[in-house]
């Protein structure tokens, strides 16, 4: 775990966050648990614990400048990404974590109680049939369809003048110009990572 925790350190720094050692030993839990659990509950194609630091860790960090508001939805979290690292990060912000994969939404719950996150709350639901007591002010994702119906069956779970934040690596032109919503693109850099990434910043 030494390599593991220079990686995390040292791209932490790149991302400009400040080191927090006992939020370097949770995040490093977390990978752990993925590890432990990952042939029974099939939770990622990726098995080598520095490829999960950087692909799973450091690339749920970089959206922190992009979130607002206090209440943060992460939408097919599945193994808990982005939403346990951020969770980790930012113990100030509630959480909900959201998906229809109850193998998945099992092993979010018990990474929630081995590492005490106060301020996680799992959901097993599909996207469009979860009506959450309160708005948020982000929903977050990582890609999983075209933005124009990701944005038709998140648009209810936002605050007023929520943002939609889409994860996503290329990002097609037809796809983006399908979207009648203020669009942003960013460009973001994993640290360690060559492969294209660029975060979506909507506003419905």
């Amino acid at each position: 775990m030494d390599e593991c925790r220079l990686i995390l350190v040292e791209g932490i720094t790149a991302l400009n966050l400040t080191v927090d050692e006992q939020k370097i030993d949770q995040l490093l839990a977390f990978i752990k648990l993925i590890e432990k659990w990952n042939k029974a509950y099939n939770l990622t194609a990726i098995t080598k614990r520095h490829d999960m630091v950087r692909l799973h860790l450091l690339d749920s960090l970089t959206v922190i400048p992009y979130l607002e508001g206090e209440r943060i939805i992460d939408i097919g979290t599945g193994a808990g990404l982005p939403g346990i690292p951020l969770a980790i990060w930012l113990p100030n912000i509630s959480f909900t974590l959201l998906d229809s994969n109850a193998k998945k939404t099992r092993f979010v719950q018990q990474v929630v109680l081995e590492l005490k996150l106060a301020n996680v709350d799992i959901q097993h639901s599909r996207t469009e049939d979860y009506q959450p007591q309160q708005p948020f002010g982000t929903a977050l994702t990582r890609a999983f369809a075209e933005l124009a119906d990701i944005i038709a069956i998140t648009r209810h779970l936002l605050a007023k003048n929520g943002l939609l934040l889409a994860m996503k690596g290329h990002c097609p032109e037809q796809e983006l110009a399908k979207v009648k919503s203020s669009t942003s693109v960013i460009p973001v850099r994993i640290p360690g990572v060559e492969a294209e990434r660029n975060l979506v910043l909507i506003k419905p």
